[in-house]
């Protein structure tokens, strides 16, 4: 392995605080002699020449994002975008991945300015960013005009730590609707996470929300702590919700969507697959679950350009005792 990993760096700082020979620290580390001479002179403080793991880590991505900054659009890297933008992630996240993963890749700019030319010359890379060139309305711009839940707990007697997003369990949920209201998507996700699961339902009724609901959180029920809705009365029947999955169920304020930020951010990645005006009669549970799997394998920025997946199952591996990143 060629580049020095942030566990290796800061071993080699412990290494170097306890006097150990450079031939003993490349046995340590399995790496050549003159990459351990090599990793030292590069990155020890200029300053007094001592060798921190942190700085190290830093000096090392600052290169980098300047080669990323200056790099040439060579065959190897349009290939890597292009099957990067296939799988929609987004300029930002394609470039992010790269970093962490110390590949070699363009700037953002230089890939919007590449998709851009491929649409000119008839090319569909374009089709995979998420907006599309289009323009949206601002969050709260649309207006809730349904009455209030019966039993509805507002969103003010919430636990102040769901804001946090450092737990799994605090969930989201809406429906995404499908043309002339005929089908709808229920969707929910994870606030801390972003992890996402679907399910392609019939109608709006309440009772048939419900139903899906309890079924899409079997499997987390050991996990979960609240969950929040708008005011829809698709959401009737949230009191048997919380009381099968033995959740605390809270609604946003009215006019008020953008409190569920995390969820309308989502819906529009959904809207992505299945645009405004689709018919969802014509889509199948299997094309959903398909979605489902792309979005959550989908590196995201507040993770460090970890996928929900991936920072679902460092939870797991950790007791849930992990660490967001916000």
């Amino acid at each position: 392995m060629s580049h020095f990993t942030v566990e290796q760096r800061y071993k080699l700082e412990v290494l170097l605080q306890q006097n150990v020979s450079k031939t003993q620290i490349s046995i340590e580390l399995n790496k050549h002699i003159s990459s351990i001479y090599r990793e030292i002179n590069r990155n020890s403080d200029a300053r007094n020449a001592v060798y921190k793991g942190s700085l190290a880590i830093k000096k090392c991505n600052k290169r980098h994002k300047e080669k990323i900054k200056n790099q040439c659009f060579t065959s190897e890297i349009k290939t890597y975008v292009e099957n990067s933008l296939i799988e929609d992630l987004s300029p930002e996240q394609i470039v992010g991945r790269a970093l962490k993963d110390r590949v070699d890749c363009v700037c953002i700019e230089s890939i919007y300015k590449y998709v851009w030319r491929d649409k000119k010359q008839s090319g569909t890379l374009y089709t995979h960013l998420r907006n599309q060139g289009k323009t949206y309305r601002k969050p709260g711009a649309s207006k809730d005009k349904r009455g209030l839940i019966v039993g509805r707990i507002g969103i003010e007697n919430r636990p102040k730590e769901v804001e946090e997003k450092q737990r799994f369990g605090d969930l989201e949920i809406d429906l995404v609707i499908g043309k002339d209201h005929k089908g709808a998507l229920l969707t929910i996700n994870d606030r801390a996470t972003g992890m996402l699961q679907m399910k392609k339902i019939e109608s709006k009724d309440s009772e048939i929300v419900k139903n899906a609901t309890i079924e899409l959180l079997e499997n987390w029920k050991p996990f979960l702590q609240t969950i929040t809705s708008d005011n829809g009365k698709e959401f009737a029947k949230h009191e048997a919700i919380a009381k099968s999955l033995e959740i605390d169920y809270y609604f946003v304020n009215p006019y008020c969507s953008w409190e569920r930020g995390a969820n309308e951010n989502l819906n529009g990645l959904v809207r992505q697959y299945f645009p405004k005006g689709s018919d969802f009669s014509l889509i199948t549970q299997e094309q959903v679950t398909i979605v489902v799997e792309k979005l959550n394998n989908r590196p995201r920025k507040r993770h460090q350009f970890n996928s929900p997946n991936e920072v679902y199952l460092q939870i797991l591996n950790n007791n849930q005792e992990f660490a967001f990143i916000n």
